[in-house]
This record gives C-alpha cells, structure tokens and sequence, in this order.
C-alpha cells in the first residue's frame, strides 16, 4: 500500500456535481444529522463519492467506508474509484470477491461481509452508503448494526447517502427523523439533467394490449406476484405485446424487458423467437453466475439486441445504449418503476432517446420519471380522482397530466370530470363468533427475549412485535425453548425466513434475528373473533432471505497498519 498523496489528475466535476459536494460539507458543518444525495440514475454519483473520499483522506486524513449491498455495485464502485482517485489508498472487503482487505484509507465493502467487522476496522470518520434507497428500514438491520459499532470506535463518524430515489422500494421516504438518513441536502432532477444534455430524453408509449389490474391484490405496497404473473402471462397478451416491441425497436439498438415472472419471462422469449424470428436472452435470479456473466456481456457488446429479465437488472446494470426499455409488468413500488425506467437514462454515441414502452399501466400509475408520485392511500395509489399521466388516445403517448394538448400529436383534450369519493366499509365483524382477517403493511419488526412474569422458571419465548401504521403494535410468540409440537412450530417458523441452522434457544434466536439472520416481514394477515379480547397473526408476507451472516473462518489476518498513514481527523481540522 501507498500513502495517500494530492497529486494526480483531479476530477472534473460538472456543476451539478460540484454543488452536490458543497452541499454535503455544509449540512455536515451546519447539522448534526445525516444526509442524502439524490442524483438521477446515469447523472454520475460516482464522481461525488470519489471526490468526498479524496477530500477526506487526501486533505484531512480521515478514512473512508463505501457500503453497497451487491458484489456487481462492489466492482463497479472499486473500479470508478481507480480511475478517478487513483491516489487514494483503497481495499475491498467482500465474501462474494473474495477479499478481506483492512487497514486501508478507503475500503469498499459488502454490507452483508462487514457489518460485524466495524472493531476491526478500527477508526472510521465518514460511512457512505451507495443506493441508499436499498437499505432496509428494520431498525435491527445490518446497516444499523454496523453503524453503531463504529460509533463505538469513533463517536463522531458521519454517515452520507447517495441515491437516484430517495424512497423504498415498498415504503415511503428513506429520510426521515429516526432513520439512517435524516434529510436530503441535494437533489438533481431527471428533467434538468436532460434538458442539459447529461441525461437521454425519453418517449413513453401504452401498449396497446390493455390490462387492469383493478382485481389484483395488494401486499405490503406491492401487488402479489403471483397474480400479476398470471394476469400478464395470458397468450393474446403476450403475443401482442410482443408484437408491439418487435414493431417499435426495428430501428433501435437494445432493448431491455421486464417481465412479471420466470413463467411469463420465457413465454416472452418463446414468442419473441418463434413469431418474430428474434433472439432474446434471459436472465432471472436463478440464472448460474457463468450463464448470466455471458448473457450480459453478449447485450453490452451488442451482440445481443434483445434481453429480458425478472427483477434482477434494476439496480446497478449499467448499458448504455439501452434505448427501449419495455415494461411487460406492473408495480405499485415508485422505486422499482423508476429503477427499471431508469435503465436507459444513459447516453451513448449515436442513441437519440429511450423509448419507454409500458404496458403494465405503470405511468398513469405513479407519473412521468420527473415527477413520480409517492402513494398516499393504502394501495399506494394516491388520491383515486388525481391521475399522475394520462394517455393521448391519437398516438398513445404517455404524457403528464397538465397538458391540456398532446406535445407529440396536437390532439385535444376534453376537461378532466369530477368524481365524488366513496365511503368505506367497515370490516369488523357484527355478530357473535364472526371472524374477521385484515392484512397489514409492516413498517417495523423487532425482536425480544419474553419469560412469563407468573412463572420465571417457564421455558423463554421469542415476541416478535410488528408495527403497523404509526403506533399500532400486533405480537406473535415463537417457542424456540419449548419440546414437541411447540418447538416444531417454531423451527418451521425459522427455516421460512433464514439460511442460518435453526438456533438452540431463545436467546441465540434474538441475537441471530437482530443480526439480520431473517427475512424481512412485509405484510401479515390479523384474524379476530368478535368478542375476542385478542388478534392473532396468521399469515406473513415475507422478503428475500439474507445471505449466511458472515464466518471467521478463512479470513486473513489483519495487515499492519501503511507506513507513513495516520487515520483520525482532528477536531480543529474536521471540514464539517
């Protein structure tokens, strides 16, 4: 390793970019919580962070943590760094890369490789967490925990986020008072980066294959997948959306499809193929390492005109000359519709726009990617009477809903009518004995040890509290003490939400699932007899389980400290 230096070529940062680092170093100076940077998806986040992490080490000898959440985010975030600050002494630390590196000035790292690792370490004066909308919102996550075990090594570290959408993907805002990061202190917008050349301008067109989705269910702000696979995956459907992108991308470069489902996704490619004489590559979650590495190197190189994924290119997927990206899928989550939109934002030599063609009414849904509106109802709708986009019924554009005439075509539109809301139902049962089942967004999960106030020597269980809505709190109790039909209950409970081996007891079972050992709880059904003094929880909507939560096994022991390096940033020279 190398001391750092200031020498080296600097970075030329566009004024937008400019003003994003100032901004930071002000609200740092000026407040004593933690911002966010929102920078559209193409608009050059990586400059931003590679500039703090050269002011920081380079000016004020601090050091630098980069989290991000997937190796391909690890990669590219290493591989920008050394091109654009290569002076600045940096490691990785990341299972998935098979590095373990400590001791250096700036250290990229995998959340789910490091977030015990923050004694070793040592001292740490700035966390940068790179597409922070992904951190999840579960006050016990590993984000949390690792932040807090290096405020024990430094009390005064600061945490910055960056991100191109400053909300969940299945909740609200990612800045608020109790969360990681507590306000964005800049935000650039998709419409002023394309008005300044920075960004592609986008055309968005409906599908003319129609579909309601007035029927699907909604789970934890997200319609359930397995309704929309089966509402998307009918064979006219399919056969005319294919049709429909066959027509619009003969002139186009690459084309990048979203798809409900594994099922529906190769249904896609069959008919892509079969019909239209296509060859569309597929990529899902279960697509092996290898296979997937080909598939995206073929599209990148442009070998390949046409791919087709189920969620898994929606993050971190960078081609550039994407210029249509089609849409064979509705969300409810305005992060996700932006990450997907988001894909063909980039510019490239010879790509005049993106195409947006969407036919799982996402537009209408949640609005132009410039002006995307967070869900205020319990659908994650909005307002009913308050569409976001509308569509021009001559050309089939896709357009904001102020416009009174279609920017595309001239056509006119009539005066918008006014509808009266209606009133909702009640759900609690009237009579003796009925039950009623309502479902629940979950906002939080928290885990506790419980022993019986009445009898201490009673086997301990685990209460696990879920907080729905502001301050309403509903329980369960998983009996991981407990022998027999109890304690089977609970293993089955366990393995539906972790990888780890079922722990021994209660105690372990809380430390495992504040370490981030389970599988978020998204949503939960509360059944209720009337007359019952209690609810009781009877069925979860769950997240992605976790990776294996890190081993000591196999790791390297930690390299001495550089020569002629000195980490700490002294108080009287701390830039904010």
């Amino acid at each position: 390793m190398i001391a750092a230096t200031t020498s080296g070529p600097r970075i030329e940062l566009r004024p937008y970019q400019r003003e994003a680092v100032d901004r930071v170093y002000a609200h740092l100076r000026e407040r004593d919580d933690n911002p966010c940077v929102v920078i559209p998806t193409g608009g050059g986040k990586t400059p931003v962070i590679a500039t703090i992490c050269r002011d920081a080490v380079g000016q004020w000898g601090g050091r630098v943590v980069l989290l991000a959440h997937v190796k391909e985010l690890l990669e590219q975030a290493a591989d920008k760094l050394r091109v654009i600050a290569p002076d600045v002494p940096m490691g990785i630390y990341s299972a998935g890369l098979k590095r373990k590196d400590l001791g250096y000035a700036v250290t990229v790292a995998g959340i789910q490789s490091i977030w015990k690792k923050a004694c070793d370490l040592g001292p740490v004066d700035l966390i940068i967490v790179d597409e922070a909308h992904m951190v999840p919102a579960e006050d016990d996550g590993m984000y949390r925990q690792f932040i807090a075990d290096a405020k024990v090594v430094n009390p005064n570290v600061r945490i910055i986020g960056l991100t191109a959408t400053p909300y969940r993907m299945k909740s609200g805002s990612i800045c608020e008072p109790g969360n990681i990061l507590n306000h964005v202190c800049y935000e650039f917008g998709v419409r002023e980066l394309i008005v300044q050349g920075f960004l592609s301008p986008l055309k968005t067109k409906a599908g003319l294959q129609k579909i309601s989705t007035d029927d699907l269910h909604v789970r934890a702000g997200e319609f359930v997948a397995s309704e929309v696979e089966d509402l998307m995956d009918k064979e006219g459907l399919v056969e005319g959306a294919c049709t429909e992108i066959a027509q619009h991308t003969k002139d186009r470069s690459a084309t990048l499809i979203f798809s409900s489902g594994i099922r529906h996704g190769q249904h896609i490619v069959d008919v892509l193929k079969a019909k239209h004489g296509i060859e569309c590559g597929f990529v899902t979650g279960d697509t092996p390492d290898g296979v997937r590495a080909a598939i995206l190197g073929r599209f990148r190189a442009g070998d390949l005109k046409y791919l087709c994924n189920v969620n898994v290119l929606t993050t971190g997927f960078d081609a550039p000359h994407i210029d249509c990206v089609a849409l064979v899928r509705p969300t409810m989550s305005p992060g996700l519709y932006y990450q997907m939109v988001g894909r063909g934002f980039r510019l490239h030599p010879g790509k005049g726009d993106c195409l947006v063609l969407d036919f799982g009414g996402n537009v209408l849904r949640h609005g132009p990617v410039d002006a995307i509106r967070i869900a205020t109802d319990d659908r994650g709708g909005g307002p009913p009477n308050e569409a976001p986009a509308k569509e021009c019924p001559s050309c089939q554009a896709l357009i904001a809903a102020g416009y009174q005439t279609c920017p595309q075509c001239g056509h006119q539109f009539p005066e918008p009518n006014r509808q009266q809301h209606e009133a909702k139902a009640s759900t609690e049962g009237i009579l003796s004995g009925q039950t009623t089942r309502d479902e629940h967004r979950v906002s939080e999960t928290t885990y506790h040890v419980h022993s019986k106030r009445s009898d201490p020597s009673a086997p301990l269980t685990m209460r696990v509290e879920y907080r729905v809505g502001f301050n309403r709190y509903f329980r369960e109790w998983v009996c991981f003490d407990h022998t027999g039909y109890a304690r089977t209950k609970a293993e089955a409970w366990w393995r539906a939400r972790s990888v780890e081996p079922v722990p021994g007891g209660t105690e372990e079972a809380v430390e495992m699932a504040k370490a981030g050992a389970l599988a978020p709880t998204l949503s939960i059904t509360v059944e209720k007899k009337a007359g019952d003094q209690f609810e009781r929880v009877t069925q979860h909507v769950l997240g992605d389980k976790p990776a294996r939560l890190d081993s000591e096994e196999g790791l390297p022991d930690r390299p001495p400290e550089p020569v002629g390096m000195t980490y700490g940033i002294p108080d009287e020279e701390i830039p904010f």
